[in-house]
Parts: C-alpha cells; sequence; structure tokens
C-alpha cells in the first residue's frame, strides 16, 4: 500500500508546493528538486541494490536478447508510422508511443524487482544492455522524425549518453568497491534489504509531483491530452505483458540449490516484465522536451503514473500472498 500513498502525497504536493512557494523561487525549487534531490536519492537506491548483486552473474539470458529485439522493432514501427502521417494528432500520439518503446528500463526497477521476488542479477543485466541499446538507436530516429539543425548523430549519442549513464555506471562501480575492499560495510549496509525500497517510496511523491506540474504548465488541449494518457496506457499494459510472457516462457536458469521451478519461472517472468514495462519517465520527458515536439514530454508523466499504479497492484497482491 505503501505506493499508493506514495502517489496521492504526490498530486497534493504539487498543490501545497504551489500555495507556500513565492511564484518568483518556484521555479528553483523545482529545479533543486529535478537535478540534484532526485539524482541523489536514484543514486543511493541503485548503490544499495547493486552491493546485492553479484558482478559475476551479470550474464545475458535469452529473454534480455529477445525483449531488446522487441523493444527495437517497437520503437521502429512507430517512427515510421509517424513519418507517414500528415495528421497532426496522430503524429503527435506516435511519436509519444515512440519514446514509451524506446524509454529504457526505470533505474529504480530493481527495487521493485527484488520486492516481488524476481532476479536482481537479471534486471541489473537488461537495464545495462537497455540503457546502451537505446543511447545507439534513439538518435538516427529521432533526428529523421524531427530534424533538428546542427545536432547531428554523436552529438545526440553523446547528450544521451551523458543523460543515463553516469547514474547507471557510478552507483555499480562504487558497489563493485564496497564489495571487494569494505566487505563489513557492505555486510552492514544490506543488513536492511528494504532500505532502498524505502528510499523509493519517499522519492516517488517528488516525481509525481513534477510529473503533475510538468502536465498542467505544458497548456495542451484536451485532445492531445488524451491521446497521450491513452497511448502510454496502451504501451504500459502491452510491455508489462510482453515482458511476463517473454520471460516465463524463456527463463532464466536458476542458481544451483534454487527452489521449485514453478518459483524459477515466476521469477523469470517478473524480472522481464519490470525490465520491459518500468520505464525511466524523466528520461522520456526529457527527450520529448529536447528532441521531439515538446507536447510529447507529456507521454512520460502519463506513463509514469500508469506504472507506479501496475507496481502498486503488484506489490499489493504480493503483501496478500
Amino acid at each position: 500500500m505503501q505506493l499508493f500513498f506514495s502517489l496521492i502525497a504526490g498530486f497534493l504536493l504539487y498543490f501545497i508546493f504551489e500555495a507556500i512557494i513565492p511564484t518568483a523561487h518556484i521555479d528553483a525549487f523545482y529545479h533543486v528538486i529535478t537535478h540534484y534531490i532526485q539524482p541523489a536519492m536514484v543514486f543511493c537506491m541503485l548503490f544499495l541494490s547493486f552491493l546485492r548483486v553479484n558482478p559475476r552473474a551479470l550474464n545475458p539470458h535469452r529473454w534480455h536478447l529477445i525483449l531488446l529485439v522487441v523493444q527495437t522493432l517497437l520503437f521502429i514501427l512507430m517512427a515510421l508510422l509517424a513519418l507517414c502521417t500528415s495528421d497532426d494528432l496522430f503524429r503527435l500520439t506516435l511519436e509519444g508511443a515512440m519514446l514509451c518503446f524506446i524509454c529504457p528500463t526505470a533505474t529504480a526497477a530493481i527495487v521493485i524487482v527484488d520486492k516481488l521476488k524476481g532476479s536482481m542479477d537479471g534486471i541489473a543485466t537488461y537495464t545495462i544492455m537497455c540503457n546502451l541499446m537505446v543511447s545507439l538507436l534513439a538518435p538516427p530516429f529521432l533526428t529523421l522524425v524531427e530534424p533538428h539543425a546542427g545536432m547531428g548523430f554523436l552529438r545526440e549519442v553523446s547528450m544521451i549518453m551523458a543523460k543515463v549513464f553516469p547514474l547507471l555506471i557510478l552507483p555499480f562501480v562504487l558497489a563493485v568497491l564496497v564489495r571487494y575492499y569494505v566487505p563489513r560495510l557492505r555486510e552492514r549496509l544490506i543488513s536492511n534489504p528494504s532500505l532502498a525500497f524505502y528510499l523509493w517510496v519517499f522519492t516517488l511523491p517528488l516525481v509525481i509531483c513534477v510529473v503533475v506540474r510538468t502536465t498542467i504548465h505544458s497548456h495542451v488541449n484536451m485532445p492531445t491530452l488524451l491521446s497521450f494518457a491513452v497511448v502510454s496506457l496502451v504501451s504500459c499494459i502491452l510491455q508489462f505483458g510482453i515482458g511476463r510472457r517473454i520471460g516465463a516462457r524463456f527463463f532464466q536458469p536458476a542458481p544451483e540449490g534454487s527452489v521449485d521451478h514453478a518459483s524459477v519461472v515466476h521469477s523469470s517472468a517478473v524480472t522481464a516484465a519490470q525490465s520491459f514495462g518500468q520505464k525511466n519517465t524523466i528520461f522520456i520527458i526529457w527527450l520529448g522536451l529536447v528532441f521531439l515536439n515538446p507536447a510529447t514530454s507529456i507521454v512520460g508523466g502519463c506513463y509514469c503514473i500508469w506504472h507506479n499504479i501496475v507496481n502498486a497492484v503488484q506489490l499489493w497482491q504480493q503483501e496478500k500472498k
């Protein structure tokens, strides 16, 4: 139930901040949240999670490769359809779908996978592979759909890598150093396995607050807003569903001495579903603002709400079990 309360708290925080913070300082306040507080919290969550990941276990499995291929094909299909349409609303909707499909796995997904009894090694591997794939695949198609003067392929690659890799690679490197050189500190930090999750419960209201503000201040018309809400919902359900089916069908081998076959399949299905369905929505918003029509950034806000509702339902079901 914690995520349900975090979602509601995020909506309320927006109106509280708007009421108590002077207008002259509101932009600076949100700048601090998005550029300092949120990255710091994500860094801590990833660091704590990576401490429990064995670097030697980060091996690609069949479901990793299959999901990468499916993600690539869906993104390219949406890009080609966007190029072929002349209707403004339909084009914006397709661009929104592009962002939903190309966006890499959320850095917080490893926290949710741990709570759902999935494989932290599996989702850590996919997160790294997916971010590398996005950095190479997104620039040429984003430039094709919305050309930008003076912004070529290498410039876009460098911008995307600078956005996604520091908060992914640095926590991993630090966790590996602590694992091998300060093992006692590692043992103390992982003694509370839910600590990373509680950090996410604290961070999520701030994320939702920023999402609400971005949506309200976008001033898009109602048909466009509804189209983004629908396409993000369909994309979210589709990706969680595809990920679960592929993970269950091509489950990754379990370590020696593990539990029964059904639990292994469940773990793989959960891991693949979160890898494919839980997205880095702040990255979606940034991609839309920088590389596509700025209105498409709203789709990231909508997707953030949908995938966190899915996560909240899954965690509630897990608690019932």
